[in-house]
């Protein structure tokens, strides 16, 4: 009986000094240094950073994403704590197909073959 209430006793101990040991830093930390400028010809074009514009409709959140001033993806964030969902143009035609990000693709055919 005395076993199992010793080994209970030491794995407490561990899973509270295991935090205090996570938590002390190591001496002779040196700051990371400033990573180089890229090289010529691979400069950042800001034209090409992507814009988000936020919208409020109602009590819907839109959220319009462009590059270059063509709008490729909008996520609309409906009130009331339901998920997100995307609107997102797959071939820059300007259709925009819904995606929702638990969605696996994955589409069982529904056929009725029978009805009683």
């Amino acid at each position: 009986m005395r076993a199992p209430i010793a080994t209970l006793l030491a794995t407490l101990l561990l899973c509270v000094a295991l935090p205090v040991a996570a938590q002390t830093r190591p001496p002779n930390l040196q700051p990371v240094p400033e990573p180089p400028p890229p090289p010529k010809g691979f400069e950042l074009d800001p034209a090409l950073e992507p814009q988000v514009t936020i919208i409020r409709r109602g009590t819907d959140t839109v959220e319009e994403h462009r590059i270059g001033g063509r709008l490729y993806m909008v996520k609309v964030t409906p009130a009331g704590g339901a998920p997100p969902y995307y609107m997102v143009d797959q071939q820059g035609d300007g259709t925009f197909t819904r995606q929702h990000p638990m969605d696996t693709g994955l589409r069982p055919p529904t056929w009725v073959i029978h009805r009683f």
